[in-house]
Formats: structure tokens, sequence, C-alpha cells
């Protein structure tokens, strides 16, 4: 049966079936040849997009301005200091007063209580760009960067190590078990997820034949992991927590040791960016590597500048599939 996901929100992947997941994917593969080989679509002519960033963004508003351009769309960028929403207006007014302009919304800000208000009253597609709870165009750009790198998600491992609460360990949890995937979330017991979100993997594992596994060991964590994942430790917004995050996750820390446990040697190691590798930016140079060593940052198996280019095919797909004609 057809996937038509035209007039659709794009706010979390718990929204969408595994075939809808894997149409998006195989379109967004599509986008991205077509792209490489001077085909341009334009399949969003004459559409204009709003551009809502109450956080700060490099690939998230890059991809989606050039995925914009790319499909003769206009954006819109719409910063925390460009209008009144949660200030002077509700998100409700805003939504519909945005709905009547835009054709399409993205938003990228701190609660998905928000994103949801956006959708349930803008009158026209939202698209999550990130929230507290989940970030689903990263996930998107992370399986078809898997997908490149082994043909498939099916019976993948990924392990992801570091914070197991956060938006990137929430989102994987739950894309994974919709695609059939083996996630294995290595933190801290206090890091682990909440029990709703385990509950709702569960649910949905029983269904695809997807695996999970929570564990504070590292060893039996990435032992014969295909992917290993990891994120900042500490969020925007959660910098109050900065040394106490520190001192409990350096034994995360994804290194050539860690790297050599998988026991594979076609492992490969995933980041959404940005990344504490080096010293060489200037919060960093406090600190130096954290959550990542230079040594794998940079090395074979890094495919984290794949990744973030696949967030503009990804992008692209979504906009297209239910926006465009």
């Amino acid at each position: 049966m057809p996937v038509n996901l035209r007039g659709r929100h794009f706010l979390k992947l718990l929204d969408f079936k595994p075939e809808e997941i894997a149409f998006l994917l195989t379109l967004s593969k599509k986008l991205k040849e077509d792209k490489m080989v001077g085909t341009r679509h334009r399949l969003l002519d004459g559409k204009n997009i709003a551009l809502i960033f109450e956080k700060a963004s490099t690939r998230t508003r890059c991809a989606f301005v050039a995925a914009c351009i790319d499909e003769g769309a206009h954006p819109e960028y719409l910063g925390k200091g460009d209008i009144q929403l949660g200030k002077k207006e509700t998100v409700k007014d805003t939504a519909r007063v945005l709905g009547r302009y835009f054709d399409g919304i993205e938003f990228r800000g701190f609660s998905q209580k928000t994103v949801e208000e956006l959708a349930e009253f803008a009158g026209v597609p939202v698209w999550n760009g990130l929230t507290d709870l989940y970030h689903p165009t990263q996930i998107l750009a992370d399986f078809l960067t898997v997908m490149e790198n082994f043909g498939k998600l099916e019976g993948i491992t990924l392990a992801y190590v570091g914070d197991g609460r956060n938006n990137m360990a929430r989102s994987l949890l739950i894309g994974g078990m919709k695609m059939g995937m083996n996630i294995k979330i290595v933190a801290p017991e206090s890091l682990f997820p909440d029990d709703e979100l385990i509950s709702k993997a569960t649910e949905i594992a029983s269904e695809t034949g997807a695996s999970f596994e929570l564990t504070s060991s590292v060893d039996k964590g990435v032992n014969g992991a295909h992917v290993i994942y990891t994120d900042v430790w500490v969020s925007m917004g959660e910098e109050s927590q900065w040394n106490e995050r520190l001192n409990l996750l350096m034994p995360y820390q994804v290194n050539e040791s860690m790297m050599k446990k998988t026991g594979r040697d076609d492992t490969i190691f995933l980041h959404c960016l940005p990344a504490f590798h080096n010293n060489d930016t200037e919060l960093s140079k406090e600190t130096g590597a954290l959550e990542v060593t230079e040594e794998v940052f940079e090395g074979k198996a890094s495919r984290v500048f794949d990744q973030a280019e696949n967030r503009m095919h990804t992008i692209k797909a979504v906009m297209v599939s239910t926006l465009g004609a």
C-alpha cells in the first residue's frame, strides 16, 4: 500500500509506522543521489517555510535552509528575539498567525509541549527540529548513515553511550524499536531512560522483533556493536550540572579502548554534534576531550560528517513528503 504523508506533522517517531519511516529513508537516499548528479526537482516551489529557533543551531538551521532552497521554497528564520512566541503572545495565537503566512513550520526549542501545540493550531505541517524529549530529524540522518554503511537497519546493534535520558537516547531507542534494531543504552543507572519510555519501547519491540538493553557496564554494552553513538554530556539548559555530569560520565568516554571492545573491525562511530573532542573551541579549552577523544572523532571509524550531511537530505525528505506536490 503506498505511503502518503501529505499534511502530516513530524513531531516524534512514535507517531510513525515502520513502513513510513522506511519510506522517508528511501526518499532521502533518492534525493541525496539526485543532488549529487545535479538533478533539482523544486518540489516545494512557491512554498514559504517558517524556521522558529529558541535554541541556536548549526546543522538544523543550515540543513533546513539548504533543503528549502534546493526545492524552491523560501525559508524565513525566526529567532527567539524576532517573534513574540511565549512572551507577549501565546503559542496557540502564534501558531494561528504563522499558519496563515507559511506553508510549513519548523520548531527547535526546549519544550515538546510547544511543538505539539504549534501543530495543533497552525493548520499546516509542523516539524520538530529538536526539543527536550525528541530529535526525530536527527534520527533519520543517523539511520540513513547506518544504512549507507551496513545496507540495512534490521538486526543492527547500536550502543548509545552517555546520558540515557536525553533526547538523543530517547529518540534512538524509539526509532530503533520501530526499525527492528538492537539498541543498547550504556549509562550510569541514574541516567537510564524513564519507565514510561521503556514501556513504550517494550510495546513496540514486541510488534517489530527489535530488542533493547539497559546496562551500566561498558564492556557488556558495546560488545558486538555495529555502531557506537554518543552525545554531549550536558545539554543546553543544564549547565548548572556540568561538574556533576562530567564526574559521572567520564568512565563512558568513547575512546580507542572502547571501540576495540566491540569485537568488530567494522564498527562505526556516530555523534550528532557539536562534540567536545579536543581543546580547539572557546568552551572546550577549559575541558579538553569529554564524551569522545580526538583519536576516535578523527579516526577511520568516524562517520560524523556523513551523518551531518545527511541532516539536509532527510530534512528535505520530511518537507517534500508532508508538503510537496
